[in-house]
């Protein structure tokens, strides 16, 4: 075998194992970002009739996570339940009403939250995985990767001369 067929050969090896743990590497990655990992969507949230009651008395009738995460795109659309207008952040809900918020922009959010005990709602705002993200995460690990890969392999297995060339040199 020619040392560019040899040349070719490591480098098309080096290429495959590369874009294979790329690609193994980014999806085991994206395992950990499965709730940005949709399409935007509409989240609705409703506040029980009952709400402000329960929280004057120190209970707390909506249980809600200290923080939601959502995808940019996505709409909050709160539904009020109750006999009372609440707040969250922008929102006004007034009783019996709804209201929704577009997120439009990736950010961390903290609103003043009328309907919540701790009087505060977060919100995580992230950019929605698709197959462009997937694709261009396994390009940016993988073609670093091949390249490693490839100079490793002719340092460990440096390229023989074909033996018929070292017989016609003397």
């Amino acid at each position: 075998m020619s040392p560019i067929s040899q040349v070719f050969k490591r480098i098309g090896i080096a290429l495959a194992v590369g874009m294979l743990f790329g690609f193994l590497l980014n999806e085991i990655s994206f395992q950990f970002v499965k709730e940005s990992n949709r399409a935007p969507m509409t989240v609705r949230l409703t506040i029980p009739e009952g709400t402000s009651e329960e929280l004057s008395q120190g209970g707390n009738a909506l249980e809600l996570p200290e923080e939601m995460t959502f995808v940019v795109g996505d709409v909050l659309l709160v539904e009020n339940q109750d006999v009372v207008s609440h707040q969250l952040g922008p929102l006004w809900i007034p009783a019996g009403a709804e209201a929704s918020l577009t997120l439009d922009q990736e950010e961390n959010f903290i609103y003043t939250c009328t309907f919540n005990a701790t009087n505060f709602f977060g919100l995580d705002v992230r950019e929605p995985v698709t197959i462009w993200t997937r694709i261009s995460g396994m390009f940016f690990s993988g073609v670093p990767l091949t390249a490693i890969l490839a100079l490793y392999s002719f340092v460990m297995w440096p390229i023989n001369k074909p033996e018929e060339a070292v017989g016609n040199a003397a």
